[in-house]
Parts: structure tokens; C-alpha cells; sequence
């Protein structure tokens, strides 16, 4: 008997040293589940012979609860010590009472949490004359919610533990003790849970509770007989026991109050043992025949209790043998973190750390100029953003219409040209023409041997807006969004009041100057439309570049160059990082703000209207309207003689003859020709230069203008902003980053060392884990000194009982 009470101990230390180590020791324990009114609760206190917990409807266990249970004989009342939370080797006793108001407490206390379960168990330790010598662990009611929206609160707890108990399952060294409240085996409440971990259901005993209220529900015999005794198939797997435990625990309290059924815990246990006889005897009066040996070793609490001890002793002395090699590991193990911290302390003074300091700033640097290169060490599951992460977390690329555009659109290329044709604006990307609804219309036929994709017909879906990108990678997809949204960009709408409110009154004269009305109008929508794209550009690449720090952390831990432990000088580098990526963003924005305000404040017609061409297809594509009787557009033919007339003082080298020539061959004398093409001149400055009236042609030549001017602009400010982040955003984090954040480690060292690696509480936080390590190690060490006698004594009584034999 004193070598059990060695045996029980020991293991009963053990299992409070895994919980606090989370080491996996094969520490054999009773787990019990069940839904909340399978009378689960009730039931460990039927095995522990005494009460104890709060008994009742609803959630009454919120922590799971194990008892470390040991025979005493000479223990008339029940010796119970509540093991501490924050010390587990430290243990204080308490009265029954004091037990059961504190599992009270702390179940109020979760209840007004937001999680209202915790997988800590609390731990008591019991010594008692009606004890069995077990662990059992007591764990938080299964629960079966209605469905339904109203429902959800309840849905989500019974979610949480459903979690809770699975995770507790998972050790494979427990019994699951499988509580059932139904009479048919049919239906597996607790055991659809259980057979998720355990679907063999191998380390599972399945136990029907409350037996005397099911026995009265039986009509006949046969009904019994399958209930006592159900087929193999029914429980589907090989239970513990070969079928299942009966138990009934009657109900009333022990106490002295006038709510109390029992005066003392020997009348509880009196009252279990009373139970089961009658509980037999129904059965045998059901069955008309006594019941046989086997069918009464499977009913009554005390017939599971012994099969319960029997079972656990059973496996305690299996796995002795194999505990001993596991606390040697761990023994190890504490044994090298202590040489560890003692090595930390050693390295507390200004010279060392300081030298850790810049060694840490090399391996940072070299880390993130890795990430920018590209490399595949980070796993990109963890670190990775997909497009649309990366627009959701960094900001999208929003016009002023505030529409993002869809990511389906995005080409696989990001090469693509904009073509201007009559009054329609199409896209080429990788030789497909995209087109819109007016450009279908008045391009349909114009050109030949060209592939269209319309927009009812989205373009493929782009290789890497799916793909989990990080560092040089992201940085380049988020540019290259960048060049494909701005470069789409089409001028805003133009209303017939804003040309009118444009053209104002000249200082000399009150015609209208049709030239400075178009930049007036493009160079205000370029300005309106591109800003707010610089500010979200550096946005995004400002994110993309921040992301670098955490990802640099998780390769300096990978490959174990991390300064664990020194977190104040840490937040110094992070702080430092993120301040330079901010300000550099910031300056790289203003000298692009500083471009795009020349661009959009002075016209250079050699930088804003590039494609005259685009011009003129525009203006012929209104030809139709205003024919004269020659069949020529008279808009475009003074705009065409005047552009030929300048060309001819341009070059002098061109005969005239040439052009009378050219008039002779199309049938027209050249006196004619050139009074037709003054008299158009004239027309022309009559209805826009001498008129302030808004003619039709009047308004498409200012259309047409800012058209070109406003492309002109685009053209210029994506080229320049993606020239000037790449060079002064990109290249400072290679070439400025590391000797500034070299130089202000320095600047730190010299200033304030104490805080920038806050010595005084690394050194009393190192202290306290040398403490608490010093102290796991005596724990292990006895344990392990523990397990090596038990094992010999073991060992010895095999040889001996070999030699009898």
C-alpha cells in the first residue's frame, strides 16, 4: 500500500509539473465529458465519495477541474489543497467550502469575460477514506444549442467548448470517461464528440448515467437486455470494459441547511451504495432472472470506480519505465535555458551590449536588403498579401469617381498604349484593343487585323493579384498597379459651363482665346485627378516597405541571430526604421508634388500635345456634320492649311509649284484653292477668335485640346513618379538606411545606454527566470529521482515474482 501511495504521488506531482512545463508527459489521468445534464458532475463526486462542486442546470464549470485523488484510511474528513496558479509547487488547504466558493468565484469571474471558458485547469489535491486513488479531470459541460440567429450567444459557447474538451482529448496518454444520457445506443450525443479524436473509441469508457430514471422507461424485458448489453455495431469501436457502465448518483445536498438531503458525506456514500442495490434489483424484477456476474460488474459507481483504479494503476506502472528518459530531456533541457540566462546576465555590461547592438543592426540590414533582392525563406502563407489583401491593409488606387478598379481587369502585362480616334478613347494592351460602348460604335471596321476584347468581356485574370507577395516582389506589383490604373486614366467629362466660365475676358480685346481656355480646363482636371494618385502611391509603398520589419524579425529568429529578451532596444530600431521610411516617403512625395505642380501650372506645347495626329483624327471624326459643298470639313481643312502654310515659311526649300501642282492635280486652279482656303480662315477665326457665341466646332476644338494637353500631363507625371519613388523611396532604403540607423544606435549608446536596452529590468527580469528555472530543476530532479526508485522497486518485484513462479 505504501509503494501505491509513492506510486499516486508521484505521478500526481508529475502531472502538475507537464501543466506548468506544457510538456507532453505521459501522465495518465481520467478525463470526463458530457453534455451539461448528463449528470456529469454529480458523478465525480459519486467516485470521490464526498461533494464538493457546484451542482445544477445550466454552466456551472467554466475551468476544468483536477483531482488528484489518494486513498487514506485514516482520513475521516476530506483533506483537499488548492495547487496555486501562479506557483503550482506551492499548494494551500482549504475547507470543502472554500474549495466550492472558489470554483463559484472564478466561474462568475469568466462568465463576464468575453471568452468565458479557459482551458487552466484548477488543480486540488484530496486525500479521504472513500477515495479512490485516481486522477480525474472534471471538464466544462458539452452544449447542444438551438439553431437560429437569437440562438447565436449560446451557439458560440458551445462552439468555445466543444474546442476546450477536443484540445483536452488530445493528450493520448487520458481515459475519456464517455458520459451518455439517453437509452438508446443509437443515439451518440458525447460519443459524436469523442470519436472525433478517439474514433475507435480504444481509450474511451462509455457510462449511462442516471440508471434509475431509465429503468422505469423500459416496457419490456427485451428493451433491457439491449440496453445492458448493446451490439458491437451500435457503439461502433471497441470501448474500454467491452461495454458500457451503468451508474445512478442520488440527488440531494450534504449540509446542514433544510435544503440538505444528507447531514455528512458517510450518508452521501451510504446512499450511493443503497442506489446501486436497488438499481439491480429493478433491473433483475425487469428482466425476470437475477443478473449475472459480468452484467453486475458494469453497474454501480463503485464497480466503475475499481475498474477505473484498476485500469489507471495499470497504466502508471507501464509507463514508468518510459517517464524516466522523458524528465532526463527535460532535466536537460532546464539545464541548458539556465546556462543560457546565466550567459545573458554575463553579457549585462556597456561593452557587450553595445557590441550586440551593432551586430544585430548588420544582420538587419543584410535581411532586408535580402527581402528587397527576393528569396522564398519567408513562407509566404504567413508573410504574403494577395492584391486585394494589399489594397484592403496599404489603401487602393481610387479615381476621383472613388471607384477601385476591379482586379479581373489588371492585364497579365502591364505594357499598354492609349489611342485617341474620333471621339473615342481606346486602350491596347498586349495587341488587344479594349474598347467602350462609344468606341464600339464609331471604331467598329476603322481597324483592321486587330484582336477586341469589349468591355462586356473582362481581360484574363492577372498572374500575380492572387499570388501572396512580399518585399522587392510587392513593391514592383504595386507599382506596376500603379502604371496601369494612372495610365487608364481618362479626362473627366467637360462641360459646356466650365469652357464657358474658362474663357473669361482678354486685357485687349473681348474675342475668345480657345488655346488658353483648353489649358486652363486641363491643366485644373489633370491636377484634380493625379494628386490624390501620388498621395495614395506613397501610401501603398509606404506599407509595403513597413511590412519589411516584421518579416526581417522572422528570419532573424529563423536563423537564431534575434536578440531575444531585449525588447526596449528592438522598439528603438522599429521606431527608427518607420521614421525614416516616413520622412523618406514624404520627401520623395514633395519633389513629385513639385513636378506635378510645374506640369499643371505653365503649358509647353513640345510636353503637352505630343500626338498632334490624335487631333486631327479627332476633329475628322466630325466631318459629317459640317461638310460644305466640296465635301470637305471645313474645321479641319483651315486647321490643315494653316498647319501647311506654317510648314511652307518653315521650310523654304519646298517649290511653290509644288502646291499648285498638287491643285492642278486634283482638278482645282491654285487661285481658287488658296481663296477657298482664306475664306475658310476667315470663317474659322469669325466663329471661334471674333465670336464669343459657343459653336459646336468652337467646343469640340477645346475638347480636343484638353484631350491632348491632359494626356500629355498623364504621360509625364507617371513616368516622373515612378522614376523619383524608385530612386528616392527605393534606393535610400538600400544605400541611406543602414548608416543612419548605424548612426542613431550610436547617437543612443552615448546618450542614454541604461534605456535603450532598459538594463535594469533586463536584469532583474534574467534574475527571476534563473530563479524559476533553478526551481523547475530541483522539481525534476526529484521527480526523476522518484520515478527511478518506484522503478526499481518495480523491477525487483517482477524478479521476484518470477523466481516464485
Amino acid at each position: 500500500m505504501e509503494e501505491q501511495w509513492r506510486l499516486y504521488e508521484a505521478y500526481n506531482e508529475l502531472h502538475g509539473l507537464a501543466q506548468e512545463l506544457k510538456t507532453p508527459f505521459d501522465a495518465p489521468a481520467v478525463l470526463v465529458v458530457g453534455h451539461q445534464t448528463d449528470g456529469k458532475s454529480a458523478l465525480v463526486e459519486g467516485l470521490m465519495g464526498f461533494q464538493f462542486n457546484h451542482v445544477g442546470g445550466g454552466t456551472k464549470t467554466r475551468r476544468p477541474i483536477t483531482l488528484h485523488m489518494k486513498y487514506d484510511p485514516e482520513c475521516e474528513v476530506p483533506s483537499c489543497h488548492l495547487v496555486s496558479d501562479d506557483d503550482p509547487s506551492f499548494a494551500q488547504e482549504k475547507s470543502l467550502h472554500e474549495i466550492q466558493a472558489y470554483i463559484e468565484s472564478e466561474n462568475m469571474r469568466l462568465e463576464k469575460e468575453s471568452f468565458q471558458f479557459s482551458a487552466k485547469e484548477i488543480i486540488i489535491r484530496v486525500e479521504y477514506k472513500h477515495c479512490p486513488n485516481l486522477t480525474i479531470i472534471d471538464t466544462p459541460g458539452l452544449i447542444a444549442p438551438a439553431p437560429g440567429r437569437k440562438n447565436q450567444a449560446l451557439q458560440s459557447q458551445a462552439h468555445a467548448v466543444e474546442s476546450l474538451v477536443r484540445a483536452k482529448m488530445q493528450h493520448k496518454e487520458f481515459i475519456i470517461l464517455c458520459l451518455e444520457d439517453c437509452s438508446d445506443w443509437s443515439n451518440a450525443t458525447t460519443r459524436r464528440v469523442v470519436m472525433q479524436i478517439d474514433p475507435e473509441l480504444s481509450r474511451t469508457i462509455v457510462v449511462s448515467t442516471k440508471l434509475d430514471t431509465r429503468i422505469p422507461q423500459f416496457a419490456r424485458s427485451s428493451d433491457v437486455e439491449v440496453f445492458l448489453s448493446p451490439p458491437a455495431h451500435t457503439l461502433d469501436g471497441f470501448i474500454l470494459g467491452d461495454s458500457p457502465f451503468f451508474t445512478s448518483v442520488p440527488s440531494g445536498r450534504v449540509g446542514s441547511g433544510h435544503d440538505s438531503v444528507y447531514s455528512s458525506n458517510d450518508e452521501f456514500k451510504q446512499a450511493i451504495s443503497l442506489r446501486e442495490v436497488e438499481d439491480i434489483a429493478s433491473l433483475e424484477e425487469k428482466l425476470c432472472r437475477p443478473l449475472s456476474m459480468q452484467e453486475r460488474n458494469r453497474i454501480g459507481v463503485s464497480k466503475l470506480r475499481s475498474f477505473l483504479e484498476e485500469l489507471l494503476q495499470k497504466r502508471y506502472m507501464d509507463s514508468v519505465p518510459l517517464i524516466i528518459p522523458l524528465l532526463e530531456k527535460e532535466y536537460r533541457t532546464a539545464t541548458r535555458k539556465l546556462n543560457e540566462i546565466n550567459k545573458e546576465l554575463s553579457t549585462l555590461d556597456e561593452v557587450k551590449l553595445k557590441e550586440k547592438g551593432r551586430k544585430f543592426h548588420d544582420l538587419f540590414i543584410t535581411k532586408l536588403s535580402l527581402l528587397l533582392k527576393g528569396t522564398v525563406v519567408a513562407p509566404p502563407d504567413k508573410f504574403g498579401e494577395t492584391l486585394q489583401d494589399e489594397r484592403s491593409n496599404g489603401g487602393a488606387f481610387v479615381g476621383t469617381d472613388g471607384l477601385q478598379f476591379p482586379l479581373k481587369l489588371i492585364p497579365h502585362s502591364h505594357c499598354f498604349t492609349e489611342r485617341n480616334i474620333g471621339n473615342a478613347t481606346i486602350m491596347v494592351c498586349d495587341n488587344e484593343v479594349v474598347l467602350d460602348c462609344k468606341a464600339r460604335e464609331l471604331l467598329r471596321g476603322r481597324l483592321v487585323g486587330r484582336a477586341w476584347t469589349f468591355d462586356s468581356q473582362p481581360l484574363n485574370t492577372p498572374r500575380n493579384a492572387g499570388m501572396r507577395l512580399y518585399g522587392g516582389a510587392q513593391y514592383h506589383r504595386a507599382m506596376a498597379e500603379f502604371r496601369f490604373v494612372v495610365g487608364g486614366t481618362k479626362c473627366p467629362q467637360i462641360t459646356r459651363e466650365e469652357i464657358v466660365n474658362a474663357c473669361g475676358v482678354e486685357d485687349i480685346h473681348d474675342g475668345t482665346n480657345y488655346s488658353r481656355t483648353a489649358c486652363v480646363i486641363a491643366v485644373a482636371k489633370a491636377r484634380d485627378t493625379f494628386e490624390p494618385f501620388l498621395h495614395q502611391l506613397g501610401c501603398r509603398l509606404l506599407y509595403v516597405l513597413k511590412r519589411l520589419l516584421p518579416i526581417s524579425v522572422y528570419l532573424l529568429q529563423k536563423d537564431g541571430e534575434y536578440l531575444s529578451g531585449h525588447d526596449v532596444f528592438l522598439k528603438r530600431v522599429d521606431s527608427a526604421f518607420s521614421n525614416f521610411a516616413e520622412s523618406t516617403e514624404r520627401a520623395c512625395r514633395e519633389k513629385c508634388m513639385e513636378d506635378l505642380e510645374s506640369t499643371t501650372r505653365y503649358v509647353t506645347w513640345s510636353l503637352h500635345n505630343k500626338n498632334r495626329a490624335g487631333l486631327r483624327q479627332f476633329l475628322d471624326s466630325f466631318g459629317g456634320t459640317e461638310q460644305s459643298a466640296m465635301g470637305v470639313n471645313p474645321i479641319s481643312a483651315s486647321l490643315e492649311s494653316s498647319m501647311v502654310s506654317a510648314a511652307s515659311e518653315k521650310h523654304d526649300n519646298r517649290p511653290r509649284a509644288d502646291v499648285k501642282l498638287s491643285h492642278l492635280a486634283s482638278g482645282i486652279d491654285s487661285s481658287s484653292a488658296v481663296q477657298t482656303t482664306e475664306t475658310r480662315l476667315a470663317d474659322l477665326l469669325d466663329k471661334t477668335l471674333w465670336n464669343r457665341r459657343l459653336a459646336p466646332s468652337s467646343e469640340r476644338i477645346v475638347y480636343g485640346l484638353v484631350q491632348q494637353i491632359f494626356h500629355g500631363i498623364r504621360e509625364y507625371f507617371l513616368a516622373s513618379a515612378e522614376l523619383k519613388f524608385n530612386c528616392f523611396l527605393l534606393m535610400p532604403v538600400v544605400d541611406k538606411l543602414p548608416a543612419l540607423l548605424l548612426q542613431d544606435l550610436e547617437s543612443a549608446f552615448v546618450d542614454d545606454l541604461d534605456n535603450v536596452f532598459d538594463i535594469t529590468n533586463l536584469r532583474h527580469s534574467f534574475s527571476q527566470r534563473k530563479l524559476e528555472t533553478e526551481m523547475d530543476l530541483k522539481r525534476i530532479k526529484r521527480l526523476k529521482e522518484k520515478f527511478r526508485l518506484i522503478n526499481e522497486q518495480l523491477t525487483l518485484h517482477q524478479l521476484k515474482a518470477a523466481s516464485i513462479e
